[in-house]
């Protein structure tokens, strides 16, 4: 399978936007005053539904069709359904290796930057804030290495894919910004230094791009993309199902979440019919 140049571009810059939205999040902890809670929560549930869509209907099939049409039907769906459980490990194990007070996906809010000033704040827990604004860009960073990856092989294959898992997962990234900014403004009182940890955090995803395609460039073929849409699919379900939904529900109302997750699959829905 030949991959064309323009296409391996457009992907990386895909995954390079989807990455970097961790600084928007990061901006909106600085310069807002308050979070627009039920937006978030709207917003994430659409992501959730979004992957969550895409990943059943898209590029499971995808998977599926590559695999048999390699190794016949029996085999193709035996290992189509070892892939997207596979990758349903893989990033359940990352997550498990995260500890929870150091979890990027406990919710902080923009009204944590200004509850209480740094100046008032003991020694030894600016300590502890530094310690867990570096553990959660660097858990962040281990997170987004798989989500990079899923969002390149899907530009790559089919680019208007690719934008929609972009927008997802960038909305997906943004509480994952402030969780960073907002324990390590508090250890340094240092905006521009909370923003860039935050920032670098982003840049594990294009940089999981990268290496993942580095190494899977050598023998590249419709087997190979078989069996990594199938795990793609599995990352992006276990995130929305791990991650998304119940930051969503944590950011607002229950049903907020369910009306974001349902416009989203259907959003995903009509974008595949007319393109």
């Amino acid at each position: 399978m030949e991959l064309e140049f323009n296409k391996i571009i457009l992907a990386f810059l895909l995954t390079l936007i989807a990455g970097l939205s961790t600084g928007i999040g990061s901006a909106l902890a600085f310069f807002t005053k308050s979070t627009n809670k039920k937006f978030l929560s709207v917003a994430l549930g659409l992501s959730a539904g979004v992957m969550i869509y895409v990943s059943f209907v898209e590029i499971l099939n995808k998977s599926k069709e590559l695999l048999t049409t390699e190794f016949g039907a029996l085999k193709g769906e035996i290992f189509t359904m070892l892939a997207f459980f596979s990758g349903i490990f893989l990033i359940a194990v990352i997550d498990k290796f995260v500890p929870s007070f150091e979890n990027p996906h406990e919710i902080k809010t923009v009204e944590d930057m200004t509850a209480t000033s740094s100046k008032f704040i003991s020694a030894h827990s600016k300590t502890k804030l530094m310690r867990m604004g570096l553990m959660s860009a660097i858990a962040i960073a281990i997170h987004n290495f798989p989500e990079g990856l899923a969002t390149f092989i899907a530009a790559l294959n089919e680019p208007q894919l690719g934008i929609s898992i972009t927008i997802a997962i960038a909305i997906h990234n943004i509480p994952e910004g402030i969780a960073v900014s907002v324990p390590l403004y508090f250890a340094t009182n240092n905006k521009k230094k909370a923003f860039f940890y935050s920032f670098l955090s982003g840049l594990a995803e294009p940089l999981g791009a990268v290496l993942g395609f580095t190494v899977l460039s050598f023998f590249i073929n419709n087997a190979i993309f078989g069996l990594l849409f199938g795990l793609v699919a599995g990352i992006m379900v276990f995130i929305s199902i791990d991650e998304l939904l119940p930051t969503a529900r944590e950011y607002g109302e229950h049903h907020l979440s369910i009306y974001g997750l349902i416009a989203g699959m259907i959003i995903m829905a009509v974008s595949l019919i007319l393109f």
